[in-house]
């Protein structure tokens, strides 16, 4: 189809490794290749409509979800560097149909869609044929919905944006002041960290795990909390929250000292190693290592993957503490 109309085709496989369950790897798997793709000022569009829009809501209210997932689907969002938008997201399935056939439009028909083992051709072929005998324009009636708690979603996060300023919660770098956070009730708390999650685009955590990291605030300072969910984690180090995408991309060139040194001759990049020591500009003696990654505050899990800059087997410099002497 692309061929005929000369449009430019990109075809991607992608691999699901979660078999538990296969349709939503299968859609974050999806939109993440396609956020590759965005270039600023781009718009991805997509073909959803009215009837999908109903069907989210269903499968997300199955699930147990709170208002973000009965919100169902935005017409439009960032995604990558561009923007998603859904211009057919008020318009019913068989308007659309009509229209093709009336135009003779061809289209294609993917031959999962008619596997009742999914949910949402469950919901789509079996269970929404039957709620319309019963509620009349049924389609309509659940989009209304999620347009009713889409309003309420924009209030939560209003409310999470005024804790969040009026508390000052939010480092330069993205971490939660502990000690502030737990002066909040507990529902404004979870409030202000689903939204701080959602800002990071990370994927919302369950009711459990959510309750984990609450746990987290509370813990011991000597604990070393730790929660994971799929490729995130958060950890509480000296008073703050830190939230890691362990799958995130590190670029080589992170360290502003990668640039000075790659071209070197004899220039190589090593790791920590245990009981090392290292001087410090301006001082007159060598100090441990460990002690001085403490006293910068480097959590420690951040520690053992810094990138440590040699020429001729001498250090020169360290990522996140700057230029070395030699000792």
């Amino acid at each position: 189809m692309c061929k005929t109309l000369n449009i430019d085709y990109l075809n991607i496989d992608i691999f699901i490794e979660n078999e538990s369950n296969i349709e939503e790897n299968a859609r974050k798997k999806r939109y993440h290749s396609l956020s590759l793709s965005l270039e600023e000022n781009e718009v991805l569009c997509t073909a959803h409509h009215q009837n999908d829009q109903a069907e989210t809501l269903l499968l997300q209210l199955f699930r147990g979800s709170g208002v973000a997932g009965l919100a169902a689907m935005p017409k439009s969002k960032p995604l990558g560097k561009g923007v998603h938008y859904r211009p057919l997201l008020n318009v019913e399935k068989l308007e659309i149909l009509n229209y093709a056939n009336e135009h003779h439009l061809s289209w294609i028909e993917d031959d999962s869609n008619t596997d009742t083992n999914f949910r949402r051709n469950f919901l789509r072929l079996e269970v929404m044929p039957q709620l319309s005998t019963v509620y009349k324009n049924l389609t309509k009636i659940l989009c209304r919905s999620a347009k009713h708690q889409s309003e309420a979603l924009q209030l939560t996060h209003a409310l999470a944006l005024i804790d969040i300023k009026e508390y000052q919660l939010i480092s330069n770098d993205n971490r939660l002041n502990v000690a502030k956070l737990i002066k909040l009730d507990t529902h404004r708390l979870k409030n202000v960290i689903r939204y701080h999650l959602n800002s990071l685009d990370f994927l919302s955590p369950s009711d459990k795990v959510m309750m984990q990291i609450i746990e987290v605030l509370f813990a011991k300072d000597d604990a070393k909390p730790l929660v994971c969910w799929d490729q995130y984690e958060v950890r509480r180090y000296q008073n703050e929250l830190y939230f890691i995408d362990i799958k995130a991309d590190i670029k080589e060139d992170f360290c502003p000292f990668h640039q000075e040194f790659k071209n070197l001759p004899n220039f190589s990049i090593r790791y920590r190693e245990d009981g090392q020591r290292i001087k410090l500009p301006g001082k007159k003696h060598s100090q441990s290592l460990k002690k001085v990654l403490h006293e910068a505050n480097i959590p420690p899990w951040e520690r053992s993957s810094l990138r440590m800059y040699y020429l001729d087997d001498e250090l020169k410099a360290m990522e996140r503490i700057g230029k070395l002497e030699e000792d």
